[in-house]
This record gives C-alpha cells, structure tokens and sequence, in this order.
C-alpha cells in the first residue's frame, strides 16, 4: 500500500503487501519483499534489494552511492535480509566494484543514526547499538553484538559470535565469541552471556575458553599458540574456525589485555 505523498518509481518492484508512508522516496532498480513496512522519510536508492518482513524507520537512507572517491558509477548492489529492523536515519551505502555488494543479513537490528559503508558484509542475527560505524569493506559474522559509539576501521573483520564493548576504536580484527573493550581495544573474555543465549553448551563454553587462554593468556605469539592449539586441543568446529580466523587475518587480531606494549 502505498500512501499518495510517497513517490515510487515505476521500474521498482514492490510487492503488494508492502506499506511505504508519506514522504518517502523509492528509486528505480529497487526490489523489496513481502511484509516490509518503510516508514515516512525513507530514500531507497538504485541496487537496493530488501526482503520480507523488514522494519525502516524514518529518515533512512540505504543504497546511497558510496562514499568512496575512487567510485566510477559502477552498478552495484545493498542487500538486506528477511526480518531486519533499520531504525531511525541509518545510512547504508551499496558497494563499488570492489565487492560490488553491501550485504546485511537475516535478523538483524540496527538501530538509530548507524552507519554502514560500502562492501561491508554483515551476518545473520547481528545487533548494532546506535551510532555504530563501519568504514568500508568491514565484514562481520553472526551473531556479532556492537554496542552504542563504536567505529570499526576499514577491512577489519569481527568473528561471529562476538560482542564489542560502547565507545570502542576497532582498528584490529575481532575473532569469534569473544568480548572487546578497553582502549587500545583488547580480549577481556569469552562472550559466555551470548553463548548461554543462543544455546551453547557450558562444556562448549568452556572449550572455546581454553583455547584462547592458550592465545590470549599464555604470553605465546600466534603462531606457537595456534600450533598448540592444533596439536593439543580436540577438533571441534569452534576450535577450526578461531584458528582458520586468525591465519586469514590481514590486519591482524587485536591483543590480550597482557600483550598490550
């Protein structure tokens, strides 16, 4: 349903039981799903691709043009998953040709005056407190919980799972199911709360635990302690997946609250 005031460009598909209030501005090159409320003041650019059931509050802007002055106008997309709630005046940029692609995920809440720059890849069931920043190119999994005022840096990947302290400066990468605060930020735990939520068993908890008390607490660097990690520890999939995170780090993974001289 569209209201009157609302100006919806022809070539965008919507579908028929889309509500999009007044005041709102839907681009051409523009697909939203079923279920999906857009609130007053919206803009929607070209290469938005919007699922079911989303929630945009007022004043958003998604699939701007990247702010990227290396930007040629190429085509490029900003995905966003089913079930997701943009709250009020987030702005998403689409990607470039780099990735060509920004993507947010199912389930996920990102709340007021967040910012999501171009070819940032975000998971499933994430959660954005307000103000949260991402530069370009930033990848976070699952489950990543930000909390209100924090900058990641661009290229930076934050691990599923994971949940970042207020206020916080991500110059590093984040691995999984951790806990980041302090300045320069660091590991201060597991994220056991988190886990406990989603179902994770306290011996699983307690695996996850050991092993970044080998990398974070042991005074090794990451190379001895991922090889002590592999020999010495049981496989398990959280077990390869912090391994496989830290070895694809590019920037590197941010310090133990021990290791920061």
């Amino acid at each position: 349903m569209n209201q009157p005031l609302a100006y919806v460009h022809p070539g965008a598909k919507i579908a028929k039981n889309v509500v999009v209030e007044p005041f709102t501005t839907i681009s051409n090159n523009v697909e939203i799903g079923e279920g999906t409320w857009v609130g007053s003041n919206v803009t929607i650019m070209e290469g938005a691709r919007i699922g079911n059931n989303c929630f945009i509050y007022p004043g958003s802007v998604i699939s701007a043009i990247p702010q990227d002055l290396k930007f040629e106008g190429e085509d490029s997309l900003c995905t966003i998953g089913n079930n997701t709630t943009i709250r009020e005046c987030v702005t998403i940029n689409r990607g470039t040709k780099d990735r060509g692609l920004t993507k947010i995920g199912d389930n996920c809440l990102i709340m007021a005056y967040s910012h999501i720059a171009h070819d940032c890849f975000v998971g499933n069931n994430c959660i954005f407190s307000n103000n949260s920043t991402l530069a370009g190119h930033v990848t976070a999994g699952d489950y990543v919980i930000l909390s209100g005022f924090v900058a990641v840096h661009q290229f930076c990947h934050i691990g599923s799972h994971s949940f970042v302290a207020g206020g916080s400066l991500v110059r590093k990468d984040v691995p999984p199911y951790v806990k980041a605060a302090r300045e320069p930020l660091s590991y201060v735990g597991i994220n056991s709360v988190g886990l406990r939520r989603r179902g994770f068993k306290s011996s699983k908890i307690v695996d996850i635990q050991n092993i970044y008390r080998i990398l974070y607490q042991k005074k090794y660097n990451n190379t001895q302690a991922l090889e002590i990690i592999a020999a010495e520890l049981s496989p398990t999939p959280e077990r390869d997946e912090i391994i496989q995170f830290i070895e694809n780090s590019q920037r590197g993974i941010m310090k133990g609250y021990f290791q920061r001289s």
